[in-house]
């Protein structure tokens, strides 16, 4: 079969995969959620209405495999439907990767890439970076799948909240100013040591003495976290009556509709609330604290499925972990808007090396070209129709598709109707380091 399915290959280079799509209870419901709408064309599948549709896997990692799907009429006779799991298939033609990502990363696809649709808040997490990942999935290998780290990045297909890296100073001495509850959780000790530090300080004083008094929030008691948001909540709803509340005061009121009673909602406090608008990309290293809380997004990361959680969550918490584990790096984080890599594509670059992602734009009756590059590459349609040409082959595509592309193959498209489509790869800068 791989002898027939590889013949296959080098007649039509752009191979069609079937994802996996996870439903996870943050996602949204049914025909309300992008990944439901993309998977069902994908896989062919119904969307079931009361289900909860939140990421779409395209890649290889065995927690969401891709698959290849092949159906084509050779020499008259059908040859069939095949499914190839696209690890295994990689693994078999490594040559698809190009010489530089093999000699990095092996036979396999260092990126993971994703579409998301968050209906309500993920859990306060972070992810470790290689030597913690290591450790991690060593020693509890049921909750750390993988011994890899995950970088990622999320680029806003709708307006998109999330929480991301620790405010800085300034605000924080305005939280502690401003906020009883957080005082009354943390001790007055804790809090007038903020409240008297100053830049001066150094940055690893700054940072030690932030780490102290987030340890001791995330670590409250049940019932000590219960009475505080309780106090919150009143106190809130009570000011909202004589004043306009602050963004972020809305936040964790409907924060803790969502999670209730979940030290989660008052650790909001410590984090930058960041709403991207479409077009514009957060990326997170190792080790940053962030949660997603709304909106729909592509997401890339490295291949792995490794997350610490402490907070708006029911699954397994691991504060202290993370808690130790975080930069506690201060400061808004840097937005990415993107660079015009030709009239409709832009290029996302994050300082990863495993992975960008370009966003393609092409009016009806356009057409572009994606250059020849030394890597791999996933690409997803999100609307629209149009072709995808290589130099031996034509594929008619439409929104819900999802192909993988091997190194070295240049592809032009042309469009039937405005085409919206996404392609992950590995970073551009990895292939010009010397």
């Amino acid at each position: 079969m791989d002898a027939e399915f590889n013949h296959h290959y080098h007649r039509r280079p752009l191979l069609r995969l079937r994802c996996s799509v996870q439903n996870y209870d943050w996602g949204k419901p049914g025909t309300d959620s992008q990944v439901a709408r993309l998977f069902s064309l994908n896989s062919g599948s119904k969307i079931e209405l009361d289900k909860l549709y939140a990421e779409l896997w395209m890649g290889t990692h065995e927690s969401g495999p891709s698959f290849l799907l092949e159906s084509d009429v050779e020499n008259g006779a059908s040859i069939g439907s095949q499914c190839i799991n696209l690890k295994e298939w990689i693994a078999k033609n490594p040559n698809v990767l190009g010489d530089k990502v093999f000699d990095k990363w092996g036979s396999d696809l260092p990126f993971l890439f994703k579409v998301l649709s968050v209906a309500k808040a993920l859990s306060i997490q972070a992810h470790p970076d290689k030597e913690l990942a290591k450790m991690l999935h060593k020693l509890q290998p049921d909750v750390y799948k993988d011994d890899n780290h995950k970088p990622e990045m999320a680029l806003a297909i709708t307006e998109f909240e999330a929480l991301c890296g620790f405010i800085s100073l300034e605000e924080l001495k305005g939280v502690l100013q401003n906020i009883p509850e957080i005082v009354e959780l943390v001790g007055c000790t804790d809090a007038n040591q903020v409240l008297h530090m100053n830049e001066r300080d150094g940055e690893e004083k700054v940072k030690s003495v932030l780490r102290s008094i987030f340890t001791q929030l995330m670590s409250a008691s049940k019932e000590m976290t219960t009475k505080i948001i309780s106090k919150l909540k009143t106190r809130l709803h009570l000011e909202s009556q004589v004043r306009k509340l602050t963004d972020k005061e809305r936040l964790v009121l409907q924060l803790e509709k969502q999670y209730p009673a979940d030290i989660g909602i008052i650790s909001a406090f410590f984090f930058n609330y960041v709403k991207l608008n479409p077009g514009e990309a957060l990326y997170l290293g190792a080790n940053e604290p962030h949660a997603y809380l709304y909106g729909d997004c592509i997401e890339c990361m490295a291949t792995s499925d490794n997350v610490v959680r402490a907070g708006l969550t029911p699954k397994h918490r691991d504060i202290q972990t993370l808690c130790s584990m975080l930069t506690y790096k201060q400061g808004f984080p840097e937005i990415l808007k993107g660079f015009p890599l030709s009239p409709y594509i832009t290029r996302y670059l994050p300082p990863f090396d495993e992975f960008e992602v370009d966003s393609c734009v092409l009016p009806r009756g356009a057409s572009t070209v994606f250059p020849a590059v030394p890597g791999p590459s996933i690409f997803v349609i999100t609307a629209g129709e149009g072709r995808m040409h290589t130099e031996s082959s034509k594929e008619v595509v439409t929104e819900g598709d999802v192909l993988f592309a091997p190194a070295n193959i240049e592809i032009s498209i042309t469009t039937v109707s405005e085409l919206h489509l996404y392609r992950a790869g590995v970073n551009s800068r990895f292939f010009q380091i010397l």
